[in-house]
């Protein structure tokens, strides 16, 4: 026989699991453990185990001044090539975080990316990416980005000060960078992106990590390196993202290259 705390976690589990016919939808919190003692459903320690449970199995995040709430068990469609579409930014004002909320089906509010800008001594890996010598300064410009009140990523992006130096993309106010956010700030001053290099790896995550992220027990985290290039090869941006991987599904869709081809139609 399933210990009590295994017959509450289940419970809870398959109302989860309904979704939003459930009595616990994504989002919705949990009761407090008082409550659910009272209720009868088992002592403190029973329902805190159950509570554990959940929480390693993927279906809650527990924190304090949070309490404990269901996740969003569809993971956003997070674009590769198609985020990118200069339609969405130069000629309209979908930036990136918002195009794979709109492929996803969901919501979203301009509130929901927040930043910081400070000028930082580059990074040997940032540095490296630009060119750079060691010490040169590049503007940082932080942000964290949610769902509602679930952070999905955090996303620093370095740039050049002679790039960027006085347009938006060194004003801290939050959200996105204006309309059509970075690239199209970067377009307007002269510096059109013409093609990226992506690199992804998942790893652990730091202690800050978990707690910027809200990561439960054992989560994974996927980061990116985005590389941004003019058509004269120019470096306009360097960016480095941290991904809770449970809440992205990553979609690639592109054109397969032919280099034989290329080569033949050279001769």
């Amino acid at each position: 026989m399933a210990p009590k705390w295994r017959e509450l976690a289940d419970k809870l589990a398959e109302e989860i699991r309904r979704g939003e016919q459930g009595k616990y939808p994504p989002g919705r919190k949990l009761p407090q453990i008082r409550e659910l003692v009272d209720a009868g459903e088992g002592s403190k320690s029973t329902v805190h185990a159950a509570y554990k449970a959940l929480e390693a199995e993927g279906l809650v995040t527990s924190s304090r001044g949070h309490g404990t709430v269901v996740r969003q068990q569809v993971p956003l469609k997070r674009l590769g090539v198609a985020r990118y579409d200069k339609a969405k930014w130069r000629d309209s004002d979908e930036v990136a975080f918002i195009a794979d909320r709109v492929a996803s089906g969901r919501g979203y509010r301009r509130n929901e990316q927040t930043q910081t800008v400070s000028l930082i001594e580059a990074p040997p890996l940032v540095a490296a990416a630009h060119g750079l010598p060691e010490g040169a300064e590049v503007y940082a410009r932080a942000r964290l980005v949610k769902e509602g009140d679930q952070p999905t990523h955090s996303l620093t992006s370095y740039y050049r000060p002679e790039h960027v130096e006085g347009t938006r993309l060194v004003d801290p106010t939050p959200g996105p960078a204006g309309r059509g956010g970075g690239f199209r700030v970067l377009f307007d001053a002269g510096y059109e992106i013409d093609h990226m290099k992506e690199e992804i790896f998942a790893r652990a995550p730091s202690a800050d990590e978990v707690k910027l992220l809200q990561l439960p027990p054992g989560e994974p985290v996927v980061e990116l390196h985005r590389t941004t290039f003019t058509a004269s090869d120019t470096v306009v941006e360097f960016a480095i993202g941290v991904h809770a991987a449970s809440r992205f599904a990553w979609e690639y869709d592109f054109k397969v290259p032919d280099s034989a081809k290329a080569e033949k139609g050279q001769e």
